[in-house]
């Protein structure tokens, strides 16, 4: 039974987090480009922190190369953020976005930290999925559209196609997982 409550305490949690991102979207918050880029800085740093999370809890080699590819891929989206802002001298500033984006994230990770090492990878890659789709959409549907800046949206959209393949790759991972049943 607690197996079975630790589950749907999962599906909670991503659920909460699969509503993060629209919510904001729908209530079109207007954001300024310090602001946009602050949710890109933040949506960032949460990927490489659950990852982290992987690598210490995972024995799965798939798993660990994955989370060993997120860090290193959003470390450098990270850095390209904060070479442009320094260009433009923009500071990201907080907002509600990322301050939401940030609450649900401890949550994650609190169950990421809690889920039973047996069930640690497909909870994980199942999180990688649903958090990349919302973070593409949330890139498309309301940091491109909202950002000012050219360089800020060109930034924004090259990320995406990388954004795309994490998706794809946690997909493999998630059918290669559920098959496995």
């Amino acid at each position: 039974m607690k197996k079975f409550a630790d589950y749907i305490r999962g599906l909670g949690i991503l659920s909460l987090l699969l509503l993060a991102i629209p919510i904001h979207a729908q209530e079109s918050p207007q954001l300024t480009d310090p602001e946009v880029a602050s949710v890109a800085v933040v949506a960032n740093q949460i990927d490489i922190d659950f990852a982290k999370i992987a690598l210490k809890k995972s024995d799965n080699k798939e798993v660990l190369d994955f989370a060993k590819r997120m860090i290193e891929d959003h470390t450098a989206v990270i850095g390209q953020a904060v070479e442009l802002v320094t260009k433009l001298k923009v500071t990201p500033m907080d907002n509600a976005v990322s301050q939401s984006l940030l609450k649900q994230a401890e949550d994650t990770k609190a169950n990421l930290n809690n889920t039973k090492k047996k069930d640690f990878d497909k909870f994980y890659v199942d999180n990688e999925v649903a958090y990349h789709k919302q973070v593409i959409g949330a890139v498309n549907d309301l940091l491109i559209p909202q950002s000012k800046n050219e360089e800020l949206r060109e930034l924004l959209a090259t990320v995406v196609p990388a954004l795309e393949i994490h998706l794809g790759h946690a997909e493999m991972l998630q059918k290669k997982m559920n098959s496995k049943k």
